[in-house]
């Protein structure tokens, strides 16, 4: 029993593995790759592991770890900053939505039950794929992108009413009335949230500050493991479902100092739950039964898209947005969603949902998100071909405007990114009396600034019209101020092609991509992390009484090494990172020689390590005494402590070939 217990995991494991792999090289979701992994390895597909009961419990922890996350992200304060976006166009999507699909099912002789729960599926798209898709495509801060977030955010919260009100919906609640069963659903689902709510408040941040005292990180991710299925456990009692305890566990914790500490602690448990919830998810699917049902799940598939790309589009141009605008929201939109096989799955556990329909409505939404990443991709394409007059007119409308009020300008700085860090940059420039104009993405800060009387725009920096619009070809200097890899490298290569002469200074927060920025043209990079310690060295060089003139050229030198000597320190515990980019994780790493190293006795140049495992020696401590950059001909002994500068890896290779020889 045990062994095949093992079996299917090493199954289970092995096949995700490859699957995630293959996906993630053709840029596709792994929540696809762990669907396709259920399908496969599932019941109705290889059937080389069983739908279990214990399988599908120990993935309902998926959702519930899901749930917790999306309740830290839970942020009363944006709420109401974003209220018309989020709970006007947001309600009125998912509201239009599930009726809709209501009315069509129940005319075709659906029960009341069962219509209301493929509705709320239907409603519901992919948070995770859009928001990853519209950051790679560098569109979440677009006017289509913000307000396809703000709707995703009414979405995820809408599940919540959903979790409450589908276990009322089994047999045993259908004999005590349906009406009444909501009612006291609502009621105790309200009673619980209000009174854990109360509770945590009080008793949340004393009790998270004395585990943080203790500075002991297992301690605290096991604190947070224990709140958070605790919270389940509590609504599980109350008759309710597991993934709204989470959630309200996760929003009381979001109103604490610990809110990021807790989203990096928990990330692992919650993304190894998921994967297993969505393989759960893909054994549902019968691929033997869908040649019978393949009309209705392409039907399915186009009713799904077309319809909540129409009810956005009527949403929006009742609220006044401007055709372009709705329909890129539309299309970003059209697709079921994680939060729909949560709903789903707790649906087909109170065996609400007949076999049949489950299939058709699973299979369509798989289908839906498989077609989204290319309807998200190319939403411009399709606005500009079909609604060019609203939507292109808007835009060069805005151009205009801008060049209009800017024409005047020569000599001028153009800041990409009126944030804190741009708005210091243009306070210093006013000071020495130059002339600056900054374009930005957020509303609010355009505003206040323009309304303030600063030469402050809304506007696209990556756009190449947007550069031209502020009179690139006769400004002295460009600056971008936000730290956006993607968006800086478009910025560049527009610039370059109108003005290849212009001096480009480029903040990142570290200096990853400091190479590829430099080689693309950027002039400066000024890495925040890196220049951080220049400034705290240089003041303290200077309080030491170091004479300006040495402070000055040594930090002059380090930049024009490219911060080459910051890179090489000691990582410590975070070198582990894997998902950093190498340049971030190379680190310095010392070796000591003990008696019988295969190295005793072998110069440096002797051992090729640097061709071998890319690595660098930096230093070689020799009888106590340390030599900064050894030179290659120098021959180790016994004792001998060898630094490295290399990733962990590479670093680890080269240990190898010190002690043992072994290549």
């Amino acid at each position: 029993m045990h062994h095949s217990v093992l079996q299917e995991v090493v199954l289970l494991l092995a096949v995700s593995v490859v699957c995630v792999a293959l996906f993630r090289r053709f840029n596709m979701p792994p929540v696809l790759a762990y669907l396709f992994v259920g399908i496969l390895v599932g019941p109705h597909g290889w059937a080389w592991v069983a739908d279990t009961e214990n399988t599908r419990f120990l993935a309902e922890f998926g959702v519930v770890f899901l749930m917790f996350t999306v309740g830290l992200e839970f942020s009363l304060p944006q709420l109401i900053s974003m209220r018309k976006e989020v709970f006007g166009i947001g309600g009125a999507q998912v509201i239009l939505t599930t009726l809709v699909v209501m009315l069509l099912l129940t005319v075709v002789g659906q029960d009341l039950s069962g219509a209301f729960i493929i509705g709320g599926v239907i409603a519901l798209s992919s948070t995770a794929m859009v928001i990853k898709q519209l950051t790679e495509q560098l569109e979440s801060h677009s006017r289509h992108g913000k307000l396809s977030i703000s709707i995703l955010i009414f979405q995820d919260l809408a599940v919540i009413p959903f979790l409450i009100i589908i276990p009322t919906l089994g047999a045993e609640a259908m004999e005590s009335g349906v009406a009444l069963s909501l009612l006291y659903a609502v009621l105790k689902g309200a009673v619980v949230i209000a009174v854990m709510t109360a509770s945590g408040h009080y008793l949340l941040r004393p009790l998270f500050h004395s585990i943080a005292k203790q500075h002991t990180s297992e301690l605290f991710t096991l604190s947070i493991l224990l709140f958070s299925v605790a919270a389940a456990w509590v609504t599980g009692l109350a008759g309710l479902s597991l993934a709204l305890g989470a959630f309200i566990a996760g929003m009381m914790l979001a109103e604490t100092e610990f809110k990021h500490q807790v989203e990096v602690d928990i990330r692992p448990f919650r993304d190894v739950l998921m994967g297993l919830f969505f393989i759960t998810i893909g054994m549902l699917l019968d691929l033997k039964a869908l040649p019978e049902l393949f009309p209705w799940v392409i039907l399915a598939v186009a009713s799904i898209i077309v319809l909540k790309f129409s009810i956005i589009m009527a949403i929006c141009h009742f609220m006044g947005i401007e055709k372009g605008i709705a329909s890129r929201t539309g299309l970003t939109l059209a697709q079921g969603g994680e939060f729909g096989f949560a709903i789903l799955a707790i649906a087909l556990s109170v065996g609400v949902l007949d076999e049949q329909l489950s299939q058709i409505t699973l299979a369509s939404v798989i289908v839906s998100m498989i077609i989204s990443p290319f309807l998200i991709r190319y939403n411009g394409f399709f606005a500009k071909y079909y609604f060019a007059n609203s939507y292109m007119n808007l835009r060069d409308s805005n151009v205009n405007v801008i060049m209009q009020e800017t024409e005047s300008l020569k000599n001028h700085v153009i800041i990409c990114g009126y944030g804190r860090i741009g708005q210091n940059v243009a306070r210093f420039l006013k000071e020495e009396n130059f002339t600056y104009v900054a374009l930005d993405l957020d509303s609010v800060a355009v505003k206040d600034a323009h309304d303030a009387g600063e030469p402050v725009y809304y506007g696209d920096t990556t756009r190449k019209e947007m550069l031209q619009a502020v009179h690139i070809e006769s400004a002295q200097a460009l600056v971008i101020s936000y730290d956006d890899f993607a968006a800086a490298s478009k910025i560049i290569q527009h610039t370059k092609l109108i003005r290849p002469d212009i001096p480009i200074l480029v903040r990142t927060r570290d200096d990853s991509h400091l190479t590829e920025l430099q080689e693309m043209g950027a002039t400066e990079v000024i890495p925040e992390t890196l220049e951080a310690s220049l400034m705290l060295s240089s003041h303290l060089l200077m309080l030491l009484e170091v004479p300006m003139k040495r402070v000055v050229r040594t930090i002059q030198q380090v930049r024009e090494n490219r911060y080459q000597m910051l890179h090489e320190f000691y990582h410590g515990q975070s070198s582990a990172n894997i998902e950093e980019a190498d340049t971030l994780r190379e680190g310095l790493h010392s070796i000591t020689l003990h008696e019988n190293a295969y190295s005793i006795g072998k110069s440096i140049n002797e051992l090729r390590l640097e061709e071998i495992c890319h690595v660098k020696v930096t230093a070689l401590r020799h009888d106590g005494i340390s030599h900064q950059k050894p030179d290659s001909t120098s021959v180790l002994q016994e004792g001998d402590v060898i630094v490295l500068y290399a990733t962990p890896e590479d670093s680890k290779r080269a240990e190898t070939i010190l002690l043992s020889g072994y290549r």
